[in-house]
């Protein structure tokens, strides 16, 4: 009777001991280096991606014809001409209301002349109030007078003060 307790007791600590170990050591996916042959595997698809846009972007162009590159040239040149009229009319208001080139650029972000001097406008009449309100802080410099708290008059006669 004595083997049979033995022999059940036996197979029962033996996988105890074994969970015991497999809780211990970390999933595949828990670990550091797991996740750094990860991403290197996704840095190099990603290059080989890049590669091949690159290449691809280069078959599409030479397979335009004349007349589709002349027609995107003068899509990309209209955009840089819109782009230099409403510069210059930014300017214009600028220049008009007297506001610097800093606050131009970022106050002024209208399409049309009439919505920059509206916006023009209404800059510089903030600053004209701000201007009219200074810089005041109430009560600056004035000292309080001392009150005539029972506390005040208890330490004073502590410390000897008057």
């Amino acid at each position: 009777m004595s083997e049979q307790a033995t022999d059940t007791a036996a197979p029962d600590t033996a996988p105890d001991t074994t969970e015991a170990d497999a809780e211990a050591q970390p999933k595949a996916t828990e670990t550091v280096e797991f996740w750094k042959q990860k991403a290197r595997e996704q840095e190099a698809r990603a290059k080989s991606n890049a590669k091949a846009a690159t290449k691809l972007a280069e078959i599409e162009e030479s397979q335009k014809s004349d007349a589709e590159k002349t027609a995107e040239k003068l899509r990309t040149l209209e955009a840089e001409a819109s782009d230099a009229r409403r510069d210059a009319m930014r300017y214009k208001v600028a220049a008009k209301f007297q506001i610097g080139d800093e606050d131009a650029e970022l106050f002024l972000t209208g399409m049309d002349e009439e919505t920059l001097t509206r916006q023009a406008t209404r800059l510089t009449v903030r600053e004209t109030e701000k201007k009219k309100q200074g810089n005041h802080v109430p009560k600056e410099g004035a000292n309080p007078t001392p009150s005539a708290d029972p506390s005040r008059e208890v330490v004073r006669g502590l410390f000897g003060g008057g």
